[in-house]
């Protein structure tokens, strides 16, 4: 389980295609602690480390993760979110986060508000998820607060540290996040057959 406070950005270092499947070797600050078979996420996506060479390790994306999330789109050099699990005795600090991304969405605008900015992205409400006005949403592994919350589409107001210390300080206009919704929020849809 994760909480959706990012600990640090990664860089991608190499990426190697074997059969469907992508090997994504990454640089971070906590490389030294991690350990193979650790759950770590990227982008918000739970994925296990594999190996550990140095200050660099590597993660595995099946297809179908590739499919449903914008790990397929990184590039060497791109800076990733990352967060490790949530430790039994740590403080909660964002919300409930999987690790399982529910669908991509696209970033429809970010808005400069001279100290924050205002970032709006749109999703496919076909696929059953919905976002409620002061709920929680994760983007990129972020624990966000919803506002101006729509069909298929909602806002977030991001505070400078968050905008330094995350990669949104690179998402603009027509980029691919990642998007878990709140599992509260997922099993009342199910429960009421939406």
């Amino acid at each position: 389980m994760f909480t959706g406070i990012i600990e640090a950005l990664g860089q991608v270092t190499d990426i190697r295609e074997e059969n469907t499947n992508k090997h994504f070797t990454l640089t971070g600050p906590f490389t030294q602690e991690l350990k193979i078979d650790q759950s770590l996420a990227h982008n918000g996506v739970c994925l296990t480390v594999v190996s550990i060479n140095e200050d660099k390790y590597t993660v595995t994306a099946i297809d179908e993760t590739l499919k449903k999330t914008n790990l397929n789109s990184l590039k060497v050099g791109d800076k990733v979110n990352l967060e490790r699990c949530m430790q039994a005795n740590g403080r909660f600090d964002g919300h409930v986060v999987q690790g399982h991304v529910d669908q991509t969405g696209f970033c429809e605008s970010v808005v400069d508000e001279n100290g924050s900015w205002i970032f709006t992205f749109r999703y496919d409400p076909s696929l059953g998820n919905v976002t409620v006005e002061k709920g929680s949403i994760c983007v990129n592994g972020i624990s966000l607060t919803v506002f101006n919350s729509k069909e298929n589409a909602f806002s977030v107001a991001i505070i400078p540290y968050t905008y330094e210390h995350t990669n949104l300080h690179q998402v603009k206009p027509g980029d691919m996040v990642n998007l878990e919704f709140d599992i509260i929020g997922k099993y009342v849809a199910r429960l009421l057959g939406k």
